[in-house]
């Protein structure tokens, strides 16, 4: 067993004599997390990176001098427990910056609405705009809690797919036992909740944000901040029916065992990703930066055995995972005239649309929010969670959806901005601040001008300022320096089809069974030896690690056959 580590200069001249047991395309966190179980698996692993740094869309990167942004993902709290514990996550360097309160909302009238872990906080504040709604929201919480206690082993399993292919009888008896099994622990879990709990959860499912949120409050601005966990990362709107999943989605993650509470990670996303990385080289894993895959290699026989990289280097396996989205891995990886005519209509056809632009800023102050009546600029609660700017209504949601759907920019966006450097004093220089700008809408191709034009850009970026202005006065001449990532950005720089941050649209026809195509959700694929492990695949999107542990688990099951 081969268990060295090597810079990328070394190991490129070592990879083309050396048959490994498994291959992994991208050393994002998914691919990581898979070489990793898959190298305390007893099997030699190389991830391949075609960027200078592993970490895919969970990285830290010092853009201006001083200041280390997370440059896409932002926030830490879906990575599955089981891969914090198993891998041991903290031992590795991470260290994860809880945040209380872990929302502020400003008011253009001059309220604005603070939410966190504190119930007691949390009644205070939801009460200055409805008692009513203040007494309904902690029931909320808990019927959200009890939904995701339910998606639990969901999460941490592979989707009970029929077996593909020709098989033995005594697999497919395995098959239908381990399938069997499967839905009597849904049946088991399903029966220990309610009927009610049972049909909220169905509706919840099914329904648009606005429906669900509508009939649990009254107030505007709680409802608008709570619809933001709907629309994230989506091109969808409030009132897109099945974006009450996506609401669920981003609240079942924990923090240290706290469920629903998001965090920063000291050093900035990328420490997640370094963290991974570390337990994978422990466990034997070589991982390679600068080392671009081109094609997969494909023998006589119709099997993966190794990769092409960019440069003309052979790399010999025969396994290979890839983290790279499913259109990239089938529709520019895999060579043509590989696969059937309907399963590449399926990887075509799927929903990689955007209408996210991340902004990342290096300011020599923190904002002052009009709304908070303050006469000093100490850090506060209000700087401390996710701020929601713009959004103080479904309604105006909903418009800056319909505006990208007509192909424009919002006039007015959408901005989560996050502060890390408030609680993380490793990312920016003493006084001054790190900020993230997450942005909707924005479409991959407007139809009143273009990403590629420097104007257009900066037009945008000082629209979002500009907005901020109105609840922050003087936050525009705070800002040092800035980088923009737009939908074509994230596609080119992060390897994200359409900028789409979660690989693939998060709709009720692309879930669980269905994710990335019906009949291959369980982390394989039509040409033998090549198997998925990147968020395109099930559970979906956010940084969970959940994809690249159930593939490995997966690819060590079939590979002790």
């Amino acid at each position: 067993m081969w268990r060295r580590g090597f810079s990328s200069a070394s190991a490129l001249r070592e990879l083309k004599d050396r048959k490994w047991d498994a291959l992994v395309i991208g050393g994002g966190h998914n691919g990581l997390t898979a070489a990793a179980y898959l190298a305390r698996g007893g099997l030699s692993v190389a991830v391949l990176e075609r960027r200078h740094l592993i970490g895919g869309a969970a990285v830290t990167e010092e853009l201006i001098q001083g200041f280390k942004f997370s440059r896409c993902s932002y926030l830490q709290s879906l990575l599955r427990p089981s891969v914090i514990r198993e891998l041991e996550l903290a031992r590795h360097g991470l260290k994860l910056l809880k945040r209380s309160p872990s929302s502020f909302t400003p008011c253009l009238d001059g309220r604005y609405l603070l939410l966190g872990p504190n119930k007691q906080l949390n009644h205070s504040e939801i009460s200055k705009f409805s008692k009513r709604d203040a007494d309904a929201y902690h029931r909320y919480e808990d019927q959200l809690e009890r939904f995701c206690k339910f998606m639990d082993p969901l999460l941490d399993s592979a989707p009970p797919e029929l077996l593909q292919g020709i098989s033995s009888f005594n697999d497919r008896l395995k098959n239908k036992i381990h399938n069997s099994a499967f839905w009597a622990r849904c049946l088991r879990q399903a029966f220990s909740m309610r009927q009610k709990d049972m049909v909220d959860f169905t509706d919840l499912l099914l329904s648009p944000a606005s429906k669900v949120l509508n009939n649990w409050f009254e107030g505007d601005v709680l409802k608008a901040t709570l619809a933001t966990d709907a629309v994230i990362g989506s091109t969808g709107s409030v009132h897109t029916p099945g974006s009450g999943y996506v609401l669920l989605h981003h609240v079942m993650g924990e923090t240290d065992g706290d469920r629903g509470i998001w965090s920063y990670v000291e050093g900035g996303m990328g420490s997640v990703s370094m963290a991974i990385g570390n337990a994978a080289r422990e466990a034997g894993a070589c991982i390679l930066t600068s080392a671009e895959v081109s094609e997969l290699m494909i023998n006589d026989s119709g099997r993966v055995n190794g990769v092409l990289l960019a440069d003309g280097t052979q790399v010999h396996s025969s396994i290979v995972l890839s983290n790279a989205t499913p259109y990239k891995t089938f529709m520019e990886l895999v060579p043509n005239n590989v696969l059937q005519d309907d399963f590449i209509l399926s990887i075509k056809h799927s929903d990689y649309s955007s209408g996210t632009t991340k902004i990342n800023l290096a300011v020599n102050k923190l904002p002052q929010f009009s709304c908070c009546k303050l006469s000093h600029s100490d850090p506060g609660p209000q700087h401390v969670g996710t701020i929601h700017i713009g959004s103080e209504s479904m309604e105006e949601i909903d418009s800056a959806c319909q505006e990208a759907v007509n192909g424009l920019p919002s006039r007015r966006p959408i901005i989560e901005m996050t502060i890390p450097s408030v609680l993380d004093k490793t990312i920016s220089p003493p006084g001054k601040h790190v900020i993230n700008l997450f942005i909707q809408y924005t479409p991959y191709k407007p139809s009143d001008g273009s990403w590629t034009d420097a104007a257009y850009r900066e037009s945008f970026a000082k629209r979002c300022f500009t907005l901020i202005d109105e609840y922050a006065p003087g936050f525009s001449s705070s800002i040092i320096g800035y980088d923009m990532l737009t939908p074509p950005d994230l596609e080119r720089e992060i390897g994200l089809t359409g900028g789409n941050i979660f690989h693939g649209a998060m709709g009720l026809d692309s879930l669980f069974l269905m994710r990335p195509v019906k009949e291959w959700s369980n982390y394989k694929t039509p040409l033998q030896g090549l198997y998925l492990c990147g968020s395109g695949t099930h559970p979906g999107g956010g940084v969970m690690g959940a994809p690249g542990r159930n593939a490995a688990r997966m690819v060590l099951q079939d590979f002790r056959k």
